[in-house]
């Protein structure tokens, strides 16, 4: 049994204080000879009916208990209120609107804004099931596809105008949602809409694109735009996917609206084969893209146009060219070569995707 809080000595000395001076104005004082003479004078007039009914209780001293009676009130509310502050867990309830750890542990977070500066905290150990995908996963927290991509507001860059920014933006969030979000994509699909979203006078990227989709290799690798599982291996658990992320631009380099998105897409996914284990994939993508004046430059109008791109792919098979995701259970042999590289935390959106990070096969610290 914990012991009863310690009430501040300070708050003691001030209760014992006002209460001596509330005992001491109350105590019966012995009237003086002016005071006695005037009672038993109204005594007399009482006696002969020549006072009002109820004049010893009148307006005057009515108040004046009323004011006594707060003002001993007022020192026992500062005594309770001392004790709460030294132990607010004596209030039933929640009266300040805190909430529970457990409460905001498991809350959605707020849209993504800048930059992390850390990775996030660690889950309790928690094993993911069919009913719970996401458990001790901290994308549990995070939004639900679509939801987690949100365009800014738009504004005119570039010498372009707000609307041709909104275009961009909303392009740029079109071609996430059909390349990363899509159940077509995801089942391994041909992403016919993602693939209108990309200008087809760029040929380096839209071609590359729609050759590795026919036939993928090491060097046309559709996994570099396009999250796909093969659906005779695995299938996705539920229909949410989280996301969670941020989009940005500027004025580009080509008279252009440039867009930077940095994404993070948790897939939970079982295999078809009757096992319930459930592992998830985890990628993160940056996407550079650019809508350029169409009177200065040789584009599409209404398309856009690929800068750069950059993906993070962890808990999938290294080596495994063959434009499928292949993400690992525990309780399988592992597909393609060994780790050999560093491990990281797939969920840490403060890392930079340093261009010549090192490539190898590593491990995740985490699913």
């Amino acid at each position: 049994m914990s012991e009863d809080p310690k009430i501040p000595d300070d708050v003691w000395e001030r209760f014992a204080r006002d209460s001596e001076r509330d005992i001491r104005d109350s105590a019966p004082k012995e009237p003086s000879a002016r005071a006695r003479e005037v009672t038993e004078r109204l005594r007399r007039q009482e006696a002969r009916g020549e006072l009002p009914e109820g004049w010893r209780t009148g307006p005057a001293r009515q108040q004046k208990s009323r004011r006594g009676l707060w003002g001993v009130l007022g020192v026992a509310v500062a005594v309770v209120v001392a004790v709460v502050a030294v132990k607010p867990s004596l209030v039933p309830g929640d009266p300040f609107g805190g909430g529970t750890s457990s409460e905001a542990a498991s809350s959605p977070l707020p849209e993504e804004t800048a930059a992390p500066t850390a990775a996030p905290s660690a889950e309790a150990s928690a094993i993911p099931t069919l009913d719970d995908p996401f458990a001790g996963s901290p994308a549990k927290r995070w939004a639900d596809g679509a939801a987690g991509i949100a365009v800014p507001e738009a504004k005119a860059v570039g010498g372009r105008s707000k609307a041709t920014t909104e275009q961009a933006l909303e392009l740029t969030r079109k071609l996430l949602v059909e390349s990363n979000l899509d159940a077509g994509t995801l089942h391994g699909e041909r992403p016919k809409a993602a693939l209108d979203v990309l200008d087809p006078v760029q040929k380096n990227v839209r071609g590359l694109l729609e050759t590795a989709l026919i036939k993928p290799d090491k060097k046309h690798d559709p996994l570099w735009m396009f999250s796909r599982f093969d659906p005779e291996e695995v299938r996705l658990v539920g229909d949410v996917v989280k996301t969670r992320g941020r989009m940005t631009f500027k004025a580009g380099d080509h008279a252009s609206v440039a867009v930077h998105a940095d994404y993070t897409f948790v897939y939970p996914v079982v295999q078809t084969n009757g096992s319930t284990e459930v592992t998830r994939t985890i990628i993160r993508r940056v996407l550079d893209v650019e809508i350029s004046d169409p009177a200065r430059y040789q584009v599409t109008p209404g398309k856009l146009s690929v800068v750069k791109w950059d993906q993070d792919i962890n808990n999938s098979a290294c080596d495994v060219h063959d434009g499928y995701l292949h993400p690992h259970f525990a309780s399988s042999e592992p597909t393609g070569p060994s780790p050999s590289g560093p491990t990281t935390d797939p969920y840490d959106r403060s890392r930079t995707l340093d261009a010549h990070r090192d490539e190898a096969c590593g491990t995740v610290s985490r699913v």
